[in-house]
């Protein structure tokens, strides 16, 4: 059985920005990478933390270049 990723970046919405979720948990609407860092920030995660970790990180509807 594969383990999820505990961050999950929704795809895009129509109005802009994607969902972010961690460890099941909605944090908010992610508008850019500066914003997914501060969820990422207030949840413990490091500052230097790769965002295309997929251990981490679970991309929906497009990688970290994707807003």
């Amino acid at each position: 059985m594969a383990v999820r990723p505990p961050i999950i970046v929704h795809p895009p919405s129509l109005s802009g920005g994607r969902r972010v979720t961690i460890r099941g948990e909605i944090v908010g609407l992610a508008r850019d990478e500066r914003d997914l860092r501060e969820f990422l920030r207030r949840a413990g995660v490091p500052d230097d933390v790769r965002l295309d970790d997929p251990e981490l990180i679970e991309w929906r509807g497009g990688g970290p270049e994707v807003w």
